[in-house]
C-alpha cells in the first residue's frame, strides 16, 4: 500500500537542495536605505549652498559649485519619487495570491488592510423541487497583513459568509472562517519560506478567488467539486521564481479527511484549519510558466494518504489520493481563453464505499474551457472600463471508475453550460449577469439566472 507519511522529510530535503544550489540574488533597496541616502544628499546640498554663499561674498567663481549642487538636487528628486506612494496603487498578484490579498507586499512597512465581497440573486428557472429564489450577501472578506521588514511578512484572510452567524426565519446560520494565515520569509527570489494555514495551490481559483478576477456569479463546478475551493490546510513550504516567468510553490500540508468524501465530490474532506487531524500529511507542488506576457501554462500535483488513521469497514486503510491538474490561459487584445483539467485517483475506494454504504469513485475526472472577449475598447477607446461577454463549458464525472463490487452511478457524470456578461466600471468593481444550465442522465440539475456584483480594495 502506498504511503506519504514521510512527506515533511521530502520537503525538508527540497528546501536544502534549493538553498544550496541557488546563489543569493541582489536585494532591492530597503526603505531605511533610501531614507538614509536622501538625508545624506540633503546635508551635502546644504553644505554646498553655504559654500556658494561664502564664495559669493569673497567674489570667488561659484559655477562649479552650482553645477554640483544641481546634480545633488536631481538625485534628491529621484529618491523622493522612490519614497512617495502613487495616488492610485495598481493591484497586482504576488507570490500566487490574488491582487487584493497581495496588497501587503506592495507597502513599505507596517499594517495593510484589503478585502473583497460579493452578493448575488439566484432565480431558478427549472427543476425547482421546492427550492426558492435566493438573494444572498455571500461573502465579506478582510485581508489583514503586516510587513515587519522587507523580508518578513504576515498575511491573512478572514471571511464572513452569508451575512450573519445566527439562524434566521429563512435560512440557517452563516460562518466566520480564517481562510488563510501565513508568515512569509522572503529570503531569495528563487526560494522563500511560507508557513501557517495555507491555500492549497491547485487550479485557478483556490488561490485567486476575488470576484472581479473570474467570470460568473458561481465558481466553476470543477473548482468546487473536484478541487474543493476554498481548500486550505496547515503546513509549510517553499515558493519563488526559479527562472524568469517560471514560478513554483511546494508545500507539505495536513491531508484531507477521507471520512468526508461523497459520491458527488471531495468537499466534505476539507479540514479548514480547525483542529486538523495530522496523522497523515500530503505533498503539493505547482509550476506556472509565463511563455510571453498574457500566455501562461502550468500544473499541480497533490499526493498523500487521506485516511487519517480512521477506521473504514473494519480496518484502517491509507486512502492514498493522487490529484493531477493542468491549466492554461491566454489574455491578449481583449481575448481571454482559459482551460483546466483534473484527474483524481483514490486508493482504497472500496473500503470507503463499504463504510458509507454508497459508491465512492475510484477515478474522478473533470475539466472546463472558457472564452471571453472585452468589447469595451471598441465602444469607448482609451477607457479603463471593461465589458466582456463570456461562455464556459464544464463536465464532471466523480464515478468514472468505481471499486469492484460497487455499481457506477452514471448520473454523477454532469455537464454545465454557462454564459453571461461581466462589466467593470473600474478594475476593482464588477457587475455580473449569467445563466447556468446543468445536464445529467436523470435531468435533475438546477437551471438558474444569476445577478450579482463584487469588489476588491
Amino acid at each position: 500500500m502506498r504511503s506519504f507519511r514521510s512527506g515533511p522529510k521530502l520537503f525538508a530535503a527540497l528546501a536544502v537542495f534549493l538553498f544550496t544550489t541557488t546563489a543569493p540574488a541582489e536585494e532591492p533597496p530597503s526603505l531605511d536605505r533610501l531614507e538614509r541616502e536622501q538625508r545624506e544628499l540633503r546635508e551635502e546640498v546644504e553644505r554646498l549652498r553655504r559654500e556658494v554663499e561664502e564664495r559669493r561674498e569673497r567674489g570667488a567663481d561659484t559655477e562649479e559649485l552650482r553645477r554640483r549642487q544641481g546634480v545633488l538636487a536631481d538625485e534628491i528628486r529621484k529618491l523622493r519619487e522612490a519614497l512617495v506612494l502613487p495616488e492610485r496603487r495598481e493591484l497586482k498578484s504576488a507570490y500566487g495570491l490574488g491582487p487584493a490579498a497581495s496588497k501587503v507586499y506592495g507597502i513599505e512597512r507596517g499594517l495593510s488592510i484589503a478585502g473583497y465581497g460579493e452578493a448575488n440573486f439566484r432565480k431558478l428557472v427549472s427543476e425547482r423541487r421546492g427550492k426558492d429564489d435566493v438573494f444572498d450577501f455571500l461573502r465579506f472578506v478582510l485581508y489583514v497583513g503586516y510587513k515587519y521588514r522587507d523580508w518578513l511578512v504576515f498575511n491573512s484572510e478572514i471571511e464572513f459568509e452569508h451575512a450573519t452567524t445566527e439562524s434566521t426565519v429563512s435560512a440557517g446560520d452563516g460562518s466566520v472562517s480564517l481562510e488563510f494565515a501565513s508568515v512569509d520569509f522572503l529570503l531569495d527570489p528563487r526560494a522563500n519560506l511560507r508557513a501557517g494555514l495555507l491555500l492549497v495551490p491547485v487550479g485557478f481559483l483556490n488561490e485567486v478567488h476575488e470576484p472581479p478576477f473570474f467570470h460568473g456569479n458561481n465558481r466553476p463546478p470543477v473548482e468546487t467539486e473536484l478541487i474543493p475551493t476554498t481548500w486550505r490546510a496547515n503546513g509549510f513550504g517553499l515558493f519563488g521564481e526559479l527562472l524568469p516567468g517560471l514560478e513554483y510553490r511546494a508545500y507539505g500540508v495536513t491531508s484531507l479527511n477521507a471520512k468526508g468524501f461523497s459520491p458527488e465530490n471531495l468537499r466534505g474532506g476539507r479540514q479548514r484549519g480547525n483542529r486538523e487531524l495530522a496523522n497523515d500529511f500530503s505533498g503539493v507542488g505547482r509550476l506556472d510558466y509565463t511563455i510571453v506576457p498574457g500566455v501562461q501554462v502550468g500544473g499541480s500535483v497533490y499526493l498523500g494518504n487521506q485516511g487519517q488513521d480512521r477506521e473504514f469497514d473494519g480496518r484502517k486503510p491509507g486512502v492514498f489520493l493522487e490529484m493531477y491538474e493542468a491549466h492554461a490561459q491566454v489574455r491578449t487584445h481583449g481575448l481571454e481563453l482559459r482551460g483546466l483539467g483534473v484527474y483524481v485517483d483514490i486508493d482504497d475506494a472500496r473500503a470507503l464505499s463499504a463504510e458509507a454504504g454508497k459508491t465512492i469513485g475510484e477515478v474522478l475526472l473533470g475539466g472546463y474551457a472558457e472564452v471571453a472577449y472585452d468589447v469595451m475598447p471598441h465602444l469607448l477607446p482609451d477607457t479603463e472600463q471593461y465589458l466582456a461577454p463570456w461562455f464556459r463549458y464544464s463536465w464532471i464525472d466523480t464515478q468514472n471508475d468505481v471499486p469492484e463490487g460497487f455499481e457506477r452511478d452514471r448520473s454523477q457524470r454532469r455537464q454545465f453550460v454557462e454564459f453571461g456578461i461581466s462589466y467593470k466600471p473600474i478594475p476593482e468593481f464588477v457587475a455580473k449577469i449569467d445563466a447556468r444550465f446543468g445536464f445529467r442522465r436523470d435531468g435533475a440539475l438546477e437551471d438558474s439566472v444569476n445577478f450579482g456584483a463584487g469588489y476588491v480594495f
